[in-house]
């Protein structure tokens, strides 16, 4: 990562910076000092709590920095009016200071694994970086871009939003020149009222490309098919669909391989991904499609992607014991709900949906649950369920033909992991799916525990 001083960062994001600190330099950023490394700038930001109040104890950690509103002591220090925007300033200019091919991601659901699989097949001929985890908002973003090393060639961002406006700040800090857009679905219809909100929303990715820049969208998605307003970019379509420009044809799967073949033009390129679910076909044809226009060797993109592995806790498939896993903890909305139970009955053995509520769904939160729990009734044998909305999941269960002793409705995930433990077989196929302010994945993690 870059060495910026104080002066520096200062001119980026107009602040202010005592004279006899000016030339001190700091290595990435970070807002948490329990997870603050030597070196960084401390973002005092105002949360829950005020980050001014632990100043003290970031320069303990070896802050060599801290940007905040008013001082604090006789630190090392930045000092801006609002802290937020001035971290995403100097993120702006330290990308354009490293220079790279800037891949911006976004969707409704499965973008965190589209800008893995990005990632992956451009690393075969680029030297890149990406966001982690989940630093895909307006903090985590300019903090991964201020951890990248200098001689970063491609930089693949995540951007996710849950109000109108937040990606258009993402956008206009990273600049991309390719954007992708992976779906439209009903998360964050709470705050953003409905699909064609969430589609305009999501379509502020262009607000900091170049007119010459290429956006990528996915031609299966009706939203995105036909746009309310044409962007100066040039579309490029990804799907299934006739008339998509990487196009995906006899998509199957064998085991735990999915497989098909990517046609971009006269080009065709077979795909092996160790993989459970069709869904998965967009977020591989986007990495194709941003490969492609790249320049990376057509048989490098087939190979990387045999070899690809999902991050932890988004349809991650193991054994433990004698039991089947699908850990997919860590978020859901419909339409990743709808894939994972998808994933659980094609499953063979005695099927466990152990589920919990969906967030951020506004009015539409007590119809999509109840038709998660008819499409569970058919996926599962047995289905767990907690949360506020649980009583719908078992409701649309009931009517969709699931006897009322095979859905359980628990008040905490302390009684649903109680139950699941006194009841769980082996052989069964446990899937694991809530938003992940349920942190259903404690659930799990009783479960593994009591079995090992």
């Amino acid at each position: 990562m870059a060495n910026i001083t104080l002066r520096q960062a200062a001119r980026w994001c107009g602040g202010t910076v005592d004279e006899k600190y000016a030339d001190v330099a700091f290595f990435g950023a970070n807002n948490d000092t329990r997870i603050l490394k030597p070196g960084q700038l401390f973002v005092a930001l105002q949360g829950a709590r005020d980050g001014h109040d632990f100043i003290p104890s970031a320069f303990e950690k070896g802050a060599a920095a801290v940007l905040c509103s008013r001082k604090v002591g006789d630190y090392p220090a930045i000092y801006v009016d609002d802290p937020r925007k001035a971290l995403g300033d100097i993120a702006r200019e330290e990308l354009t200071r490293i220079g790279p091919r800037v891949i911006a991601v976004t969707g409704s659901a499965g973008k965190s694994t589209t800008k893995e699989m990005i990632a992956t097949v451009l690393a075969s001929t680029f030297r890149v970086s990406k966001t982690p985890a989940n630093h895909n908002n307006d903090i985590g973003m300019p903090m991964a871009i201020l951890s990248m090393p200098l001689d970063t060639q491609v930089a693949v961002l995540e951007m996710g939003m849950n109000h109108f406006g937040e990606i258009a700040y993402l956008s206009r800090i990273a600049q991309p020149d390719v954007a992708v857009i992976i779906n439209i679905g009903t998360a964050h219809m709470e705050f953003l009222g409905s699909q064609e909100g969430i589609r305009k929303a999501k379509m502020e990715i262009v607000e900091g490309m170049d007119p010459k820049g290429m956006l990528l969208l996915n031609g299966d998605d009706t939203l995105l098919r036909n746009l309310d307003r044409t962007p100066r970019q040039r579309i490029t379509y990804f799907g299934q669909s006739e008339g998509c420009d990487v196009r995906s044809l006899n998509v199957h799967q064998v085991g735990e391989k999915l497989c098909f073949q990517a046609q971009a033009g006269r080009l065709t390129i077979p795909v092996a991904l160790s993989l459970e679910g069709e869904h998965y076909v967009h977020d591989a044809l986007a990495a194709i499609a941003v490969a492609l226009k790249l320049q990376v060797p057509p048989e490098r993109i087939g190979d990387c992607l045999s070899h690809f592995r999902n991050i932890s806790g988004r349809l991650e498939i193991f054994q433990a014991g004698e039991y089947t896993i699908i850990n997919d903890c860590y978020n859901a909305g419909p339409e990743s709900m709808t894939a994972a139970l998808n994933v659980l009955g094609n499953r063979p053995g005695r099927r466990v949906a152990v589920l919990g509520d969906m967030l951020e769904l506004g009015g539409r939160a007590q119809a999509e649950h109840y038709r998660v729990g008819r499409i569970a009734a058919e996926k599962a044998d047995l289905i767990f369920v907690c949360g506020e909305l649980a009583a719908r999941v078992r409701d649309g269960a009931i009517t969709g033909g699931m006897p009322e002793n095979r859905c359980m409705v628990f008040s905490d995930r302390d009684k649903l992991a109680q139950a699941l433990i006194r009841m769980a077989k082996p052989g069964d196929v446990l899937l694991f799916k809530a938003s992940h302010g349920i942190h259903l994945e404690l659930v799990l993690e009783a479960f593994l525990k009591d079995r090992t």
